[in-house]
């Protein structure tokens, strides 16, 4: 994909480029906070494990939270 096409800025693979680049930096962040993707687990999930059934996104969701914050005895993070 080539963002510049003649000299001119081709602004479809601009705004390709700048829609990876978001969706980076914004799995980045989610990790950051204890956060995974639930679509790249929902993948893991179904390929190497084909026989279980994916968490919903909201029992993902706490399940994450659970695993940063040490529910249950699991470690993660405490700020107090």
């Amino acid at each position: 994909m080539k963002a510049q096409l003649n000299g001119q800025v081709n602004g479809q693979a601009l705004r390709e480029r700048w829609a990876a680049l978001t969706r980076c930096v914004c799995d980045g962040a989610r990790l950051m906070v204890g956060q995974g993707n639930y679509d790249t687990y929902v993948a893991h999930i179904r390929k190497t494990h084909p026989d279980q059934e994916p968490m919903t996104p909201t029992e993902f969701f706490r399940e994450r939270q659970n695993a940063r914050f040490g529910v249950g005895g699991r470690g993660g993070f405490r700020c107090c």
